[in-house]
């Protein structure tokens, strides 16, 4: 018998998997580690800012780092990680993923949702509300990996457009962080 969603269950169990091991871990070292590496600590916390159980270690990792660096040059250098491990998202979604959200698309729950939604929403809300709702996801504190995955199985946005749309508002919300960081240590 096939297993009908294997690739959207692997990515659930490495979730759980990250979330069990960084739940678990003591996080002197890495602090330590992140710090002596400047720029390029700074480019591994963009990385870790937008996945949703490495989110809040990225976060933390640019406040410790928000005094250690030009917050400028922090803001773009963190804001390309962040665009780097969007863009890891976009294209495994885009590439991979289809096939299994084509499938889940047939699901009854997927398809009651669908036509409440139709029923209930103008055509130009229906439209767009999927992008809105990614770009929210993106320039929120909270993990990309929702809205990257609306934005990705959207077909009218190309990779270009989503880069500069991810690095804009990654880099935004990582300037907050920044400042953050700086009026706190």
């Amino acid at each position: 018998m096939k297993y009908k969603y294997p690739r959207l269950t692997l990515l659930a169990l490495s979730f759980l998997i990250v979330y069990i091991i960084f739940t678990a871990s003591d996080f002197t070292d890495f602090r330590a580690w992140i710090e002596s590496l400047g720029l390029l600590g700074v480019f591994i916390s963009g990385i870790l800012y937008v996945y949703g159980f490495t989110a809040a270690i990225g976060a933390a990792s640019l406040l410790v780092l928000s005094k250690e660096v030009p917050f400028l040059l922090a803001a773009v250098v963190a804001g390309i990680g962040a665009l780097l491990g969007d863009l890891v998202i976009f294209k495994l979604i885009r590439h991979e993923f289809m096939t299994e959200i084509g499938h889940l698309a047939n699901e009854p729950i997927v398809i009651h949702s669908r036509a409440f939604l139709e029923r209930t929403l103008h055509a130009h809300i229906k439209t767009f509300l999927p992008q809105a709702i990614g770009v929210f996801m993106i320039a929120s504190p909270l993990p990309d990996e929702i809205g990257v995955s609306l934005l990705a199985a959207s077909r009218n946005i190309s990779q270009y457009a989503f880069s500069i749309i991810s690095f804009t508002l990654n880099t935004l919300g990582i300037m907050m962080v920044l400042y953050v960081g700086r009026m706190i240590f």
